[in-house]
């Protein structure tokens, strides 16, 4: 009876201590509305308007009234970028989710086209039906088609590498006023530029993507140590019947950048049993407060990092496997890693490894974050195909893509620690050949951005061909393009 009480004076003190994590939070209702900030909310600022259209017309007369009063024009989204990408002081924002249809679907062609402030989401619930899948977006399904664009974004799939792959044609509202049909065929440097181009060259209007077949996978879990993970990849990539992956590296304590368990997403025939319709329904987020929690205790115990390894490495134990469609796949769990906090923030960093040199990066990795004490608290690891079709491309060479959660304080000091870190671990991942994301935090020095992303000046001159009065504007490009403080 004792034992039993106890349980349940456990439980009680695990839910009130959940309740308090979820409902102590800043009120924001209570912020200007012309104060934008992104999700990282290190960057607040004041803009001169929001303006959020439907119809091309608005965002034409828009574009049109900020060239009347020589207003700087950013571009934003779902604002899941981290460094300014989508805002500048007094500027004009133009808030693109609500420019969402869906304006066909060629199902024999397998193509779609949609406005670009359409979310995955909107894609996968109107071609499911049809049997058809996304080839690449982000892991999660939130982000508007736009933004993913702009940022040349990957994710699971292991075919087709970098999103710039999958796009057959956009239309481009350029600085001029006019809109132009841009393609690999038609205006290519634009094509280049503008995948991956942080919303600096236009807006983009709608475009057409290709899609592949929804299809059947089993996940596959498997332990393996992060010296062997080098070779886990390359022969699953060999495989065919390999479709998507993704991997997470411990940071607990005992175990830290080390241990490892991988999620392979192999084919499945329907003659094995199982069919595609059985799967084929689009499931929605559950248990958001309980992983919300969980995610807590890593974000701020050492224990709780132990605890949630020992659980997630019982739940996917090698040997074990579930089924799942492709577009379900394609729709993994994103709402419990909100958080908000007037104290501190969770930041994201990617960098993008040569895969025969990943055991070396994690090594050197493991030694800057623990010297210059930065809360690491979760690693998914990834694997991209090489594409260099964007000027600003990440994918020198097949890579290993390290996403990197990092909680951080707001102070001055904070911010500097994980700069410091940030460029230890950059110039650790150029020597190696690798590259950085540039979706994340400014903390790379403009030398290292040039090193790092050697077509620059390229992007720099299309740049001042293409919008020589700098219309479009953001901080990213005040920090790495112009001579600006």
């Amino acid at each position: 009876m004792r034992k039993k009480t106890l349980f349940i004076v456990g439980l009680a003190f695990i839910y009130i201590i959940m309740m308090v994590f979820v409902l102590t939070r800043d009120n924001d209702s209570k912020k200007n509305p012309l104060v934008v900030e992104d999700v990282s909310r290190l960057h607040p600022v004041k803009v001169k308007e929001i303006i959020k259209e439907k119809e091309e017309n608005g965002l034409v007369q828009a574009l049109q009234e900020a060239k009347e009063k020589d207003l700087k024009v950013s571009i934003s989204g779902a604002r899941h970028t981290q460094g300014g990408h989508t805002y500048y002081k007094d500027a004009l924002v133009l808030d693109m989710t609500g420019y969402n249809q869906i304006l066909s679907l060629n199902q024999e062609e397998k193509t779609i086209r949609v406005q670009s402030g359409a979310t995955w989401n909107d894609i996968q619930e109107y071609i499911n039906p049809y049997g058809l899948s996304i080839k690449v977006m982000q892991s999660s399904n939130i982000f508007t088609v736009g933004g993913s664009l702009s940022a040349n974004a990957h994710g699971r799939d292991i075919v087709y590498g970098p999103i710039i792959n999958t796009v057959n044609s956009f239309r481009l509202l350029m600085a001029d006023g006019s809109i132009r049909n841009i393609s690999r065929e038609e205006n290519m440097e634009l094509f280049q530029s503008v995948i991956g181009g942080y919303g600096l060259f236009g807006v983009i209007l709608d475009v057409e993507l290709q899609l592949t077949d929804d299809e059947l996978y089993s996940i596959e879990y498997k332990s393996v140590p992060y010296e062997e993970y080098p070779s886990h990849i390359q022969q699953l990539v060999k495989n065919s019947d390999y479709k998507m992956h993704i991997a997470r590296l411990s940071t607990a304590k005992s175990s830290f950048l080390k241990d490892m368990y991988t999620m392979d997403y192999k084919l499945i025939d329907e003659y094995e049993g199982e069919t595609l319709q059985d799967f084929s329904e689009l499931k929605d987020e559950k248990n958001v407060v309980r992983n919300k929690f969980l995610f807590g205790l890593s974000r701020h115990w050492e224990w709780g990092r132990e605890r949630i390894w020992d659980i997630q490495s019982q739940l996917y134990k090698e040997g074990s496997s579930d089924q799942i469609s492709r577009n379900n796949a394609m729709r993994p769990e994103i709402k419990f890693l909100e958080y908000e906090s007037s104290k501190d923030t969770d930041l994201l960093q990617e960098y993008f490894i040569p895969v025969e040199q990943y055991p070396h990066f994690v090594d050197k990795m493991r030694e800057i974050v623990v010297r210059e004490d930065i809360n690491l608290f979760n690693v998914s690891v990834r694997y991209v195909k090489k594409n260099q079709d964007a000027t600003l491309s990440y994918t020198t060479d097949d890579s290993i893509s390290l996403a990197l959660y990092i909680n951080q304080g707001f102070s001055q000091k904070e911010r500097e620690k994980v700069r410091k870190a940030t460029q230890s671990m950059v110039e650790a991942a150029h020597e190696m050949g690798g590259t950085y994301y540039l979706a994340y935090q400014d903390y790379p020095s403009r030398k290292q951005m040039e090193k790092v992303y050697p077509k620059w000046d390229q992007f720099l001159h299309l740049k001042e061909k293409y919008d020589p009065d700098e219309r479009f504007y953001n901080y990213f490009f005040e920090r790495y393009f112009t001579n600006e403080k």
